[in-house]
């Protein structure tokens, strides 16, 4: 696989509070000059990037219960509903971490149906934030996200204490089949990017997008 033909695959990404209308513009941009998927900005720059992208292929993906997950899950389901009204073509969503820890998995499942209905077909992506869960937290969730029936499951925020490793991606495509998985957080270079996909990921979450798919290296770059 060569750099360019990774450009498919990403979702290109401005998360971080600082971000401004310029900053977004030029991302939407970067995203129709390299054929980038997506998109991926807070739901408040929804309608920016909406009218710069009119008339093109490239969708718009936004984060809900960002970063933490902890959002009552009538908020997420709201903010779900919002953001698809001003927008949103997908929705990646924070699992609640806490309430894994707690082992109240029917709650778990709650909370991502309760965004899934609010999607009304509109592709969910689940984060699972991988770095904070063990190996059997992460398959017992990727088995629900499979019952459920979501579009894809998640790596990470990108906010956290470690991002996307090819194990896990590996772990999460063998649990959940046919969906699909993202991998996020930390691939700034080609040849990580690459291994994620050879491991199984569908799509790639990076800020880092121009980088990879010019076969550079970004250093500065978390998600």
């Amino acid at each position: 696989m060569k750099a360019k033909d990774i450009a498919k695959y990403i979702d290109h990404t401005a998360l971080t509070a600082e971000k401004n209308e310029k900053d977004i513009l030029q991302l939407c941009d970067e995203a129709l000059e390299n054929g980038f998927y997506s998109v991926c900005i807070n739901s408040g720059y929804i309608p920016l990037a909406k009218e710069r992208l009119k008339n093109s292929d490239v969708k718009i993906c936004t984060v809900v219960g960002f970063p933490l997950g902890a959002n009552l899950t009538a908020v997420k389901a709201f903010e779900t509903q919002e953001a698809i009204k001003a927008g949103a073509n997908e929705i990646d969503m924070v699992i609640n971490v806490g309430w894994i820890k707690s082992e109240c998995w029917d709650l778990v499942k709650e909370d991502i149906k309760a965004v899934l209905t609010a999607c009304a077909g509109v592709p969910l992506k689940v984060i699972l934030e991988t770095c904070l869960l063990s190996k059997a937290e992460i398959i017992k969730a990727c088995e629900i996200c499979r019952e459920l029936n979501v579009a894809f499951v998640k790596t990470s925020t990108g906010f956290n204490k470690g991002g996307a490793t090819v194990e896990d991606v590996a772990l999460m495509k063998q649990t959940v089949g046919e969906i699909g998985v993202k991998a996020s957080g930390g691939v700034r270079d080609t040849a990580t990017a690459i291994a994620m996909i050879k491991a199984g990921a569908t799509r790639i979450g990076a800020s880092a997008g121009i980088a990879i798919i010019n076969g550079l290296v970004d250093k500065e770059s978390n998600y």
